[in-house]
């Protein structure tokens, strides 16, 4: 639900009304968001009336709502960052979860880093898939080497800006990382995030994301409930249908997150707005570090990082907690420790 907030178009009263529906939509588990439109009482709930009923409906059952269709037609900015949101905004200095077309991106390493370099990024960590995910087209360890002297040359290029060599790495069902540990230790960011077996039971999804967590490897834990709130396209012509969120025991998985020292992402994607509202307040609760991250697999999708900043400001993340507020030299002594 909380996705139409990208697109929505319409004057600020009632876009107000979208984002009510979203903050109590994500309050909600998937098995009682299922209830309540199976038995049709989204609108029982306060800040929930018809017209966003019938949105949250629509766009969970994989449409795009007939409402979001009519604005996109009649109206054509959008709603620019509340004040302190875009403050938030302004203290990001770079972004740790990006894909180019060597995965399932569709833009070229360089295209990505000057799209960054136009928003003021002072660096952008390259984070294409790892070999299990085919359908990702996942770089093999001899295709990651390669990219790792693709982008040093781009550097010497680019200087100032920086390209931080990195890897989203597949969560193996064991909590192994899909990669060598001599490959993942030349590397500046690891972002370890689950693509499979999604609807695990609670226990075992609990012990893989454990395991990954405390690998000394793992920096950013991505996208942890695994879920898509609209369906996306994929490469060739692929489509991906709305997902549920996967269950595991967030306060146990977010304290190891502390322990070990690794940072929950907090993802842009408008389809993704990873992880929900109540799990990002509690792991503010618990202590936790973030990284606010676009997973963008385009030039445009860069200036998402809106939505995580919104979503950060709304549940008081602390701007010293993000480890993308930092330098590129304080970060990397982050992911070095």
């Amino acid at each position: 639900m909380a996705f139409l907030l990208e697109r929505a178009r319409e004057p600020t009263h009632r876009v107000a009304a979208f984002r009510t529906a979203a903050a109590v939509v994500d309050t909600l588990g998937p098995e009682e968001l299922d209830r309540r439109i199976r038995t049709r009482t989204l609108t029982d709930l306060r800040g929930i009336g018809p017209k966003t009923g019938a949105a949250i409906v629509q766009a969970h059952a994989g449409e795009v709502p007939e409402y979001l269709a009519r604005l996109e037609e009649s109206h054509g900015e959008l709603v620019p960052l509340a004040d302190d949101v875009a403050e938030f905004r302004a203290l990001l200095r770079g972004d740790l979860h990006v894909h180019s077309d060597w995965s399932d991106g569709g833009s070229p390493i360089r295209e990505m880093a000057e799209a960054a370099i136009g928003l003021g990024h002072e660096y952008v960590a390259l984070t294409d898939h790892s070999p299990r995910l085919t359908v990702a087209n996942g770089l093999s360890a001899e295709r990651l080497e390669r990219q790792l002297d693709v982008v040093a040359a781009l550097n010497e290029e680019l200087a100032p800006f920086r390209i931080l060599t990195g890897i989203e790495c597949d969560i193996n069902v064991d909590g192994s990382l899909d990669q060598t540990d001599e490959l993942l230790g030349r590397l500046d960011v690891v972002v370890a995030s689950v693509h499979s077996d999604l609807r695990a039971d609670s226990t075992a999804m609990t012990e893989r994301m454990l395991t990954a967590v405390a690998d000394p490897h793992t920096d950013v834990l991505g996208h942890c409930t695994g879920r898509l709130l609209v369906p996306r396209e994929q490469r060739e012509g692929r489509r991906q249908r709305p997902r549920p969120e996967s269950t595991f025991d967030a306060e146990a998985v977010f304290s190891a997150c502390v322990e070990h020292g690794t940072a929950v992402e907090i993802n842009s994607r408008p389809e993704r707005l990873d992880p929900p509202l109540r799990l990002l307040n509690l792991a503010v609760d618990l202590g936790c570090e973030f990284a606010v991250d676009t997973d963008a697999h385009a030039p445009g999708q860069l200036d998402w990082q809106g939505n995580g900043c919104e979503r950060a400001v709304e549940c008081g993340v602390p701007p010293e907690r993000v480890v993308n507020t930092r330098t590129a030299e304080d970060l990397l002594a982050w992911t070095a420790g």
